[in-house]
């Protein structure tokens, strides 16, 4: 397969694979309703979108996690209001009851978990996953100037359909300042991500790295422990999030900097991500109601899938590595 053929099957499987980790690994719907997909995965194509902004410009993991900060406000914010909307998914969960800020009108524990969900897992996991299964060209734009064009109409088209129709289905509507705020916001964290200075040569540190088997058991604590936050603590709940990121952040930036750092690590790392929400479905309901066989059916077989992509992705990656292809990184790099 010739290196433009590769490029344009890596780009169109990050664009399916978006949605379905972030929706369908997460147990939010069953493969039984794979309808969705249609007008989630232009919307889910946001990551597409941001690793091709990062990589065309020469940067790596913190401006696509900015990046996916300021997506999840454009998701949260206004396709689903879910940040603002205290009925989200029922009268009866209260998600913005814990950590209630009244002149914002949001709940502070929800908007930091929304901020660590599409960040890290519906951008960050996905993004990792396909780059390890296309090793060779994980540092590199997978599409060129009509690609991108391309990616940027199918998210915008995606983000309206989703939005038309959440906006038909639920009367709500967070009020003008709480749209402006969230525009503003939006730009910030878009500003930030290219305020990052694009690295000529990575900037590595002698000292051993973690295994990769450590990074990703690593991950899959820390990222279990944020789904495990105690939410009735309000304010304790968001510092033990805010807890669990910084410690996550602090050592991955630092750890990403030692010489024997991979790209197989930074496989790892989105493997224990992606595993978290593989365990994680098993313990909660779906948000469109199936019968329980298809619940527990899919949530086997996405699990098994998830696991099928990670050896893949790691054999490809470890083989790359092995021939050469591919030196050690620095994760805040490229």
């Amino acid at each position: 397969m010739s290196y433009p053929q590769r490029c344009i099957l890596a780009a169109v499987t990050l664009f399916f694979i978006a949605p379905l980790v972030a929706e369908y690994l997460l147990g939010d719907f069953a493969i039984t309703f794979l309808s969705p997909l249609i007008i989630m995965a232009p919307m889910y194509g946001g990551a597409l979108l941001i690793r091709e902004l990062a990589r065309h410009t020469g940067r790596g993991w913190p401006t696509i996690l900015l990046l996916g900060c300021a997506y999840c406000l454009i998701e949260e914010g206004y396709t689903t209001q879910t940040l603002f909307n205290p009925n989200v998914f029922g009268m009866h969960m209260h998600l913005l009851s814990h950590a209630w800020i009244p002149a914002l009108g949001i709940g502070a524990w929800w908007t930091l978990f929304m901020l660590n969900v599409h960040p890290f897992w519906s951008i960050g996991v996905s993004i990792a996953l396909v780059e390890g299964l296309f090793p060779s060209h994980a540092h590199t734009p997978w599409l060129g100037k009509v690609g991108l064009c391309v990616a940027a109409i199918l998210f915008a088209v995606g983000i309206y359909a989703n939005t038309s129709y959440s906006f038909h289905h639920d009367p709500f509507r967070a009020s003008h300042t709480q749209f402006l705020v969230t525009a503003m916001l939006v730009v910030a964290f878009a500003a930030a991500a290219f305020m990052i200075p694009a690295p000529r040569v990575p900037q590595q540190k002698p000292g051993p790295a973690p295994s990769p088997w450590l990074a990703a058991a690593a991950t899959f604590l820390l990222g279990f422990a944020v789904f495990l936050a105690p939410i009735f603590w309000n304010w304790g709940a968001v510092a033990w999030i805010f807890a669990i990121d910084l410690v996550f952040l602090s050592s991955l930036r630092m750890l990403s900097r030692r010489d024997g750092w991979t790209s197989l690590h930074t496989l790892s790392v989105g493997a224990g991500g992606a595993l978290v929400y593989g365990m994680h479905a098993f313990l909660q309901g779906p948000v469109v109601p199936s019968p329980k066989w298809a619940v527990l059916t899919s949530h086997v077989l996405l699990l098994v899938l998830a696991l099928a992509v990670i050896t893949l992705a790691a054999l490809r990656t470890r083989s790359t590595l092995r021939a050469g292809s591919l030196q050690p990184i620095s994760a805040d790099s490229h």
